[in-house]
């Protein structure tokens, strides 16, 4: 590995660990559809990265309805949990690279605008379970989510590191957003959106399996 001042990865988890995305938008549209609201899969797009209170809450406000949003998200999660064992898988070469990373001496976080029960089921179907990573972060541990920079910041202060020694690896578009103004480096896999769409990422790969540790060393982008 060439001589970087990253010291610390931080993974999204939907999108760049788990392919969960589609699971939670089933669980939501399954949701909206009980309680007589004809939403879409594609209604969710512009809230992916934001967490289940956005993500859900917006849909809401597109369609005006009025939702009871802590009892909407609970459901959501119950739909949610019963698809995970037979269905939630991890992207392949994920484990690999967090692995590579461990193994170089790199430090692991995950910092995911979930909340915790999605991230410890999450984390632990796909045999990267909690107690294996240097530091988590998630929706509850910060006000503000993604866009803003709070919840990669908590994980590098967790990690014991300045921001510009953390790189984010990322799937969506708030995320990137959210990493540049954390001032961190950030590597985008076009796993959930096109290329294209991700552009302001330092670097774009098409899948995690294509990330390489050479990836994750340099400095983020200016601006």
């Amino acid at each position: 590995m060439s001589d970087s001042s990253i010291r610390g990865v931080v993974f999204d988890m939907d999108g760049v660990l788990t392919d969960s995305e589609p699971l939670i938008n089933r669980a939501a549209v399954q949701m909206f559809h009980e309680r007589g609201v004809a939403a879409q899969p594609e209604d969710f797009l512009p809230f992916v990265g934001t967490g289940e209170d956005r993500y859900i809450g917006g849909v809401a406000e597109k369609h005006g309805c009025v939702l009871d949003l802590a009892a909407a998200k609970q459901r959501t999660y119950e739909i949610y949990l019963e698809l995970v064992p037979a269905q939630l898988r991890a992207f392949p070469g994920a484990r690999e690279l967090v692995e590579t990373c461990r193994s170089r001496g790199l430090k692991t976080a995950v910092a995911s605008s979930a909340d915790w029960i999605k991230i410890a089921a999450n984390l632990k179907k796909i045999d990267l379970p909690p107690e294996g990573w240097d530091a988590l972060v998630c929706a509850e541990d910060v006000t503000l989510k993604k866009p803003a920079p709070d919840l990669f910041l908590a994980a590098a202060r967790k990690l014991g590191l300045a921001p510009r020694q953390c790189v984010v690896i990322e799937d969506a578009v708030n995320g990137i957003q959210a990493a540049r103004a954390a001032g961190m480096r950030c590597v985008a896999v076009a796993q959930t959106f096109a290329p294209e769409l991700l552009a302001q990422a330092d670097l774009v790969r098409p899948a995690i399996a294509a990330v390489r540790i050479e990836d994750l060393c340099g400095a983020p982008a200016q601006g």
